[in-house]
């Protein structure tokens, strides 16, 4: 894939981010952003992250800004950093996409850059000045203390005292972080799959052989539940005691119900049974952490933000069970786990998870899907009414409403929903299912996948 930049920065092949394209960027940002002088930075655990990060450096030194190196810590914790300075942040990660990419994800003094921000970071490639100054370059080694620290002071020693969590470590970059988090909460922690070599975990699309090596640890080691993140840290993966993994927005609704939020504000790809939580207001959003965190800006109050891939953004200052969380407007994949494992008490986590509406929502995609042929399939299901009922027929179904605010989502007759969509990062075409159960949510899936499959190979 050819490097491309949006608002969720600079991603590509490792082998075309070469040191002059994330320089340009790296410049570009800085001349267009404010950052306060000064840059917190970090990166993941992908083999290629320590040379990029020599780049960026590099680049901010040309341009007289500041670098405060904090190194390999998850995205949240260097959004944190930079929250607590007043100063911008670049981490260096491709997420959940494999090791041969890799990419830029960059941070304005207020937090994640804007579509506006985009759009000037882009009109300043090529043409952002040069100083031959070198400015001091600064270590932050307790930035990843301090992200700990912010949980065990709100959520309390015994939080999750007796209970036994499997933490599927892989190649995340906050499994340490995270294993300090749950033993100080007072849980038995059980490491499990770590890996020198970075392994790409989708903690939305979670793939079939991880859900069964899930459910085999859980049943091996008698777990109450297991934990997991993607590369960067900043989106969650939760099982419960049976194995089952528990969706990214069902985690989001519980946790800001527990958080006391009246405001949520969630994309069109969320579990629809938000609705029915009670909050004051629900507001729905195209993809994306930039729409989000604009329609939590724009709503004020008592407002958070999640993603069905289990990313939770913090408004307003809330309240755990000990102390207060500060407001952190970035994806963090700590919150939703810790809070949903809090409000689960003594007993099963399915319990607590059959007590939210009954939707189900499941996701998985198509891999190695150009979006010269993902996008033309999705305009033409967006434009053409026939397109679309040719789709639904293969599913057993026919259409009610569509939603054309990110991809095309269609409500069925029968009340489930078949939401396509090309990501915009990676060549990849997501299918989002709703449905009454998760039996008729899976067989939703695997039909829309067996012929998106059939169209596009």
């Amino acid at each position: 894939m050819a490097p491309k930049f949006g608002t969720s920065g600079l991603r590509g092949l490792v082998t075309e981010l070469t040191p002059a394209l994330v320089e340009d960027h790296v410049r570009a940002f800085l001349a267009a952003c404010d950052t306060g002088g000064a840059i917190c930075l970090g990166w993941d655990l992908r083999p290629s992250s320590p040379r990029i990060a020599q780049d960026v450096i590099r680049a901010a030194a040309s341009m007289d800004v500041a670098v405060i190196d904090c190194g390999a810590v998850p995205t949240p914790a260097l959004a944190l950093a930079a929250q607590a300075r007043g100063a911008g942040a670049v981490m260096i990660t491709g997420s959940h996409i494999p090791a041969d990419r890799n990419g830029l994800k960059f941070y304005v003094r207020s937090g994640e850059i804007t579509k506006e921000d985009e759009a000037a970071i882009t009109a300043a490639l090529g043409t952002a000045p040069r100083t031959d100054t070198a400015p001091e370059t600064l270590a932050d080694p307790d930035c990843g203390a301090r992200f700990v620290t912010r949980y065990l002071q709100a959520c309390g020693a015994g939080a999750l005292s007796g209970r036994r969590i499997g933490l599927y470590s892989h190649s995340a970059v906050g499994r340490d972080l995270m294993a300090e988090i749950l033993t100080g909460l007072g849980a038995e922690v059980v490491d499990l799959g770590r890996s020198d070599i970075f392994i790409p975990v989708d903690t939305e699309a979670v793939d079939p052989d991880v859900r069964a090596q899930i459910a085999a640890w859980v049943a091996e080691h008698r777990l109450d539940a297991l934990v997991s993140t993607d590369g960067d840290s900043d989106r969650p993966l939760l099982a419960d005691e049976t194995g089952a993994i528990v969706p990214g927005d069902i985690m989001g609704q519980i946790t800001a119900a527990a958080l006391g939020a009246e405001t949520v504000v969630t994309p069109i790809s969320s579990n629809s049974g938000v609705t029915a939580k009670g909050f004051a207001a629900v507001q729905r959003t195209r993809i994306g952490s930039p729409f989000v965190i604009a329609a939590m800006e724009a709503a004020g109050g008592k407002v958070v933000g999640y993603e069905a891939n289990g990313g939770f953004l913090l408004g307003f200052e809330a309240e755990g069970p000990k102390g207060s969380f500060a407001p952190l407007r970035t994806r963090d994949c700590v919150l939703p786990l810790v809070m949903a494992l809090i409000a689960a008490g003594p007993g099963p986590l399915s319990a607590r998870v059959a007590q939210e509406p009954p939707v189900v929502t499941l996701a998985d995609r198509l891999q190695e899907v150009p979006q010269e042929a993902s996008q033309p399939f999705v305009a033409a299901l967006a434009s053409d009414p026939e397109a679309r009922a040719t789709f639904l027929a293969a599913l057993g179904g026919s259409e009610a409403a569509v939603d054309l605010t990110d991809g095309v989502r269609i409500t069925l007759t029968d009340g489930r929903v078949v939401h396509v969509r090309p990501s915009g990062n990676a060549p990849e075409l997501r299918l989002y299912v709703e449905a009454q159960d998760r039996a008729g949510a899976e067989a939703l899936l695997q039909a829309g996948l067996a012929e998106l499959r059939r169209r596009l190979g």
